[in-house]
């Protein structure tokens, strides 16, 4: 299948579907002598594996990483990296009254369109099961972009229409699951999530993913711009349907005078811009938010229709979560990693160092 190969120097092919052996990644391009072992990237794991809290699939994954290739004694040796996530609980019979009907929200109309068959067991290569194989290659990146000083952490900001008051307070964040900046409003999202668990509904949210460290340069001046990779890379998550930097959509009701940041001695006076310009990085902070659509898969019915054409009521059975958040974080910070990494080594393919 074309299409899941990703990057330019650092270049990453992600393969496997959601109910068959196993889910992995293959990264090439990663430099050697980078320390690197199995801890460094099942804690990134450990954030996105099911079976955490209310709302929560009770799928039982341990996705536990194995890395077959490209690391030698702790370290990377230059060559390509290729990781494996087994999937150990599997339920594919829980699908088999979706081999010919065609549920609302997902890709099974336009997967079977496109290629004339679809993978009906949880979605296949369409499934949120594939961004484990995403979180392992970015938890590489971003031991790569740790090693230059750069971080990047992702926030819950919005869920099931509850809106936090506070953004990118880290310490706050941390004392609760669903890692919201604002304790009150995280508490109104565990209500929601509980709320419509019962209605056999599902909630949407907004995700903030801030990067501290980036140095000013990255990106390039027209196709490739970072702000326009990042976009990219966000909207390639299957749940991302709007992604904004900096102030973002508030932009077009600003005026000019508003929205420029002033350059003061020693850097900005404001970051509406979201630390890029032109398509290249300020070396501010980096600010991003996706908007993420309600999980389509519903215990309530659905109006639907088969292969044939003829209507269907539809409630699917199954083990699935009410929101993809909180285990979409590690999905974003995973592709910022990974369109950073490639843009920094791209920079230093250049042999350009910032001017003091």
């Amino acid at each position: 299948m074309s299409g899941s190969i990703t990057g330019v120097l650092f270049r990453v092919a992600t393969w496997g579907e959601s109910h068959g052996p196993a889910v992995g990644a293959v990264i090439d391009g990663c430099p050697p002598l980078l320390e690197l072992a199995t801890a460094d990237i099942q804690a990134d794991l450990e954030r996105r594996r099911p079976g955490h809290g209310e709302g929560a699939s009770p799928r039982r994954e341990p996705d536990r990483v194995e890395i077959l290739s490209g690391v030698c004694e702790g370290k990377t040796t230059g060559t390509p990296i290729s990781l494996l996530i087994r999937n150990r609980d599997v339920r594919s019979g829980d699908y088999e009254d979706l081999r010919y009907v065609y549920r609302p929200g997902h890709g099974d109309f336009t997967y079977e369109r496109k290629y004339g068959l679809r993978d009906h067991r949880g979605g296949g290569r369409a499934s949120g099961r594939e961004t484990v194989a995403r979180v392992a290659a970015g938890a590489v990146a971003r031991k790569l972009l740790a090693g230059r000083g750069i971080t990047v952490t992702a926030y819950t900001v919005a869920l099931g229409g509850v809106t936090a008051a506070a953004v990118a307070d880290a310490e706050a964040a941390a004392g609760n699951r669903l890692h919201c900046p604002d304790p009150e409003a995280a508490e109104r999202m565990e209500a929601a999530l509980a709320a419509a668990r019962r209605r056999g509904d599902t909630l949407g949210g907004k995700v903030e993913i801030v990067v501290r460290g980036c140095p000013a340069g990255l990106g390039e001046p027209v196709f490739d711009k970072l702000d326009a990779d990042l976009a990219r890379a966000l909207m390639g998550i299957g749940t991302v349907k709007g992604v904004e930097i900096g102030a973002g959509f508030a932009a077009a009701a600003m005026t000019g005078s508003e929205n420029n940041d002033p350059l003061i001695p020693g850097g900005f006076a404001a970051n509406n811009a979201g630390g890029i310009l032109a398509g290249i990085s300020t070396g501010q902070e980096l600010v991003i938010r996706a908007a993420c659509k309600p999980i389509p898969t519903l215990g309530r019915e659905q109006t639907t229709v088969d292969r044939d054409g003829n209507p269907v009521r539809l409630a699917v059975r199954g083990r699935h979560d009410v929101a993809v958040i909180p285990r979409i974080l590690p999905v974003c910070e995973a592709m910022v990693c990974l369109v950073l990494a490639d843009h920094l080594l791209r920079q230093e393919a250049l042999g350009i160092t910032r001017r003091a």
